[in-house]
This record gives structure tokens, C-alpha cells and sequence, in this order.
């Protein structure tokens, strides 16, 4: 009997223990911090042995195969150990794809990617039996044990993708590469755009590779390596034979002999990222064979994604949004770049490596006051303070928001954008996104 060691007790973790028990694997989940009691209920109903709050090295380096949670990096002295024994450790994904013949779609990128699985799964679930899993959902490891799915949308993390070796979507999307979770690839910029990559590495002619083509990264990275897999651009400033561009107003997607033709306008999503993401989703869609009405009417419904420029509410004419999401430059570049009036712009958290000079000529046109939310905002300080007239700091969500509803006048937006990873003060971006509304409904 095969032994898989499962490091990280969360929702990838407690689905990949199912699977592994179900497939005939000894099973062993461990966790440096407290596993939550849901997920401890699980363990036990399935009498899968489990342990918290320590690494108990004697029953982890005996393993056959170790799944790691992607938030646990790769230079932990126990990660180290198992490299050194040349024990295979691999990714969720990487475990749990060998047992499905389900067709995958697997969509990752800097930003966009939670919007465009989400989008994606949208469009497919009209016509198909499709399920959602990777960053976002249920465990894809559970539902493949359930066997419920016939096709899958993943969405698809740098570090998830660290951990795979044989994985091979039908169907890859790339949505941008932007610098992010340097601190994670020894701040060479380069191993993570390779790492962003590893989802084609297994592709052939008959898959397919969609792909941002105004990403001067992705297009660099595509003129100097072979890929194998039929590629499909998008593009908002680039004419395309076979793909999806812009053609006046309208969205044109060319795949094959099919032509599909959509007006902006009728986008339920606002904003020029928003016309890439629809791109790219469409482009899944006519490939699954999707119908052309079908297509048009999901790219027309569909609601967004919390935490992702989420309209909050109108106080005295300031409309409050929620952008919590954004937890690196680009992903704060697209929100500011959306603002239509002047804007006091809530910023800062754990910094992961972000060049703050990118944004100075967005600031200088749409924001009137920053609003510092970080246990450390010297960074931040020293690219804006000549930038705006007001820029001030803040310990608490709450302070934030009340400042921010001092300083914003009757048309103004007020932005929560961090560019920031959110651990100094809450659990996650979601936590920050939530405290946000809370604030804003307090005032």
C-alpha cells in the first residue's frame, strides 16, 4: 500500500486525503497550524489519520508521495528534507487529474484568472456538466472522488502549478503576467513567469493555449520557447485571423470557420480587463462547442466576482468599492484606471516585492488622497506623498473608511486597492473585502 503524507489540513488538503483513501493510499494529513474543526470532522468520519500544530518527521518522511499545500514554500527545512530524499511532492491538481478522464480547462495569470474561471464556468454550465475548483470552490480533489463532473474550470495559482509534473489541460489560459509573489521566486521575475508557464508544459497540438497577446511577457516568453499547443490570441489593440480581438465596438472571435460577433456594450462586466476576460472566456466556450446564443446571453448575465471593483454603496454621492482583490501593481493599475471621477485610494499590507512607480501616473490624474493601511507604509509613503496633496496612515479598516469619508466630497469615489497582500492585519483578502463593507455600512 502506497503512503500519501498530506502537508496543510485546509480544502485542497482534506479533499486530496478523501481521494487518497478512496484510490488505496495509507493516508497521514499534517499541519503546522490548527486544522479548523470542520475539516477535523471530516478527517475523522473517514478514519483518516491526522495531526495539528506540528511535523511529525518520523510519519512524514516515510512516504511514497507528498501533497503540499500551495501556501507552504518550497524552502521550509521539511520541504528541503524530502527534496533531499527525492520523495515526489506535487500539487492537488497533480494528484487529483490522474484520476479523471473529464476534460480540463485550466486558467491562470497575475489577475483576471478568478473572474475568468468564474466567467467561464458561467458560459459552459448552460450546455455542460461543468465543475469549478483549483483557488476558488470546492476541492477539486473531493468532487473528482464524487465523480460528479464531466469537464472542469480551474483556476490556477503559480504555486499550484509549482507542483505538477504530468498535468495537462485541454484547454490552458493565460489572462497576463504582471511581477507578483516575488518574494516566493527569489525575486527573479523570470522563474515566475516560467512558473506561470508549467500549465502548457504538457499540452500537444490537439490542446489549446488562449493567451493575452498585448502581454509583452507573454509574448517575449512565446518567441523564445517551443510550445506545443495550438495557440489561441486576444487582444484589445491587434487585429486577429484566428482568435479574438476588437473589431469597432464589438468583441470578434474567429476559432476555425466559426465568427462570433458581440458588442461591448452589452458586456455585464465594465471596464478594458473586463473586455480581455470575456475575451478569453468566449474563446474556452467555442472551443467546447458552446452555442454562439448561449455565449452571448452568459457574457450578458453574468454578475462579477466579490471583492473585485465591487460597487459597495452610495453614501452622499460617494460611491464606495471594494477591490480587495488586488493584491499586486497590476491588478491596483486596472481599478485606478477605471475610476471615472477623483478618487481617495485606500492602500498598503504586506508588501511582496511591488515597484509603487508604475501607478504615479495614474495617481497624479485620478487620486486626490491616499489613505496608508499597513503595519508598514514606508514604501508607499516615499513614491506618493509628493504625489497628492493629503496622504495619511491608518491602523484599522475602520479608521481607513472613516478618513476616507472625511476626505471624499459629493461625485467622488473612494477605492479599497491594496496592491498588497493582506496578512499584516486581517486573515486573507476576503476578511479585508468584508471589513471594508462593514466599515462603510457602520457610517
Amino acid at each position: 500500500m502506497k503512503r500519501l503524507v498530506v502537508l496543510g489540513g485546509g480544502e485542497s488538503g482534506v479533499g486530496t486525503a478523501l481521494l487518497g483513501k478512496q484510490k488505496g493510499y495509507d493516508v497521514f494529513v499534517s499541519d503546522k497550524g490548527e486544522i479548523k474543526e470542520k475539516y477535523k470532522g471530516v478527517l475523522l468520519k473517514n478514519e483518516i489519520e491526522w495531526e495539528d500544530q506540528q511535523h511529525t518527521e518520523v510519519k512524514i518522511l516515510n512516504a511514497d508521495v507528498v501533497m503540499k499545500s500551495p501556501g507552504i514554500p518550497d524552502n521550509v527545512p521539511l520541504v528541503l528534507k524530502l527534496k533531499s530524499m527525492a520523495v515526489p511532492l506535487i500539487s492537488e491538481i497533480e494528484f487529483a487529474a490522474q484520476f479523471t478522464k473529464a476534460t480540463i480547462v485550466g486558467i491562470t495569470g497575475s489577475n483576471g484568472k478568478t473572474t475568468t474561471a468564474l466567467l467561464t464556468h458561467h458560459l459552459l454550465k448552460e450546455e455542460l456538466n461543468v465543475g469549478i475548483a483549483g483557488n476558488i470552490g470546492d476541492s477539486f480533489a473531493e468532487q473528482v472522488a464524487e465523480g460528479k463532473y464531466d469537464n472542469y474550470v480551474l483556476e490556477l495559482s503559480s504555486f499550484q502549478l509549482d507542483g505538477i509534473q504530468d498535468f495537462k489541460p485541454h484547454i490552458a489560459v493565460i489572462t497576463n503576467i504582471s511581477e507578483d509573489h516575488l518574494d516566493r521566486y527569489e525575486y527573479q521575475y523570470k522563474n515566475y513567469i516560467a512558473s506561470k508557464f508549467r500549465i502548457t508544459k504538457n499540452q500537444t497540438a490537439e490542446d489549446y493555449l488562449i493567451y493575452d497577446a498585448d502581454d509583452k511577457e507573454i509574448e517575449r516568453y512565446l518567441s523564445e520557447h517551443e510550445v506545443k499547443a495550438t495557440l489561441i490570441p486576444f487582444s484589445l489593440t491587434k487585429k486577429i485571423k484566428q482568435g479574438v480581438c476588437l473589431d469597432n465596438d464589438n468583441i470578434k472571435l474567429t476559432i476555425k470557420e466559426q465568427i462570433i460577433t458581440m458588442p461591448v456594450k452589452n458586456l455585464a462586466l465594465e471596464g478594458k480587463h473586463n473586455v480581455k476576460n470575456a475575451m478569453a472566456s468566449a474563446a474556452v466556450a467555442n472551443l467546447l462547442k458552446i452555442r454562439k446564443a448561449t455565449i452571448r446571453e452568459s457574457l450578458a448575465s453574468f454578475q462579477g466576482v466579490e471583492h473585485r471593483l465591487e460597487h459597495v454603496l452610495k453614501i452622499q454621492n460617494v460611491q464606495y468599492v471594494n477591490d480587495s482583490k488586488a493584491t499586486n501593481i497590476n491588478a491596483t493599475f486596472y481599478a485606478l484606471d477605471s475610476m471615472r471621477s477623483p478618487t481617495v485610494w485606500i492602500v498598503g499590507g504586506v508588501d511582496k516585492g511591488n515597484d509603487y512607480t508604475e501607478l504615479l501616473s495614474l495617481v497624479n490624474e485620478k487620486v486626490k488622497a491616499v489613505i496608508c493601511l499597513g503595519k508598514d507604509n514606508k514604501k508607499i509613503k516615499s513614491v506618493f506623498e509628493n504625489t497628492v496633496e493629503t496622504l495619511v496612515e491608518t491602523g484599522s479598516m475602520e479608521e481607513a473608511v472613516k478618513m476616507a469619508y472625511h476626505l471624499a466630497e459629493k461625485g467622488d469615489n473612494v477605492l479599497l486597492s491594496p496592491a498588497c497582500a493582506s496578512f499584516d492585519l486581517f486573515e486573507n483578502y476576503e476578511d479585508r473585502g468584508r471589513q471594508f463593507k462593514e466599515a462603510i455600512r457602520k457610517l
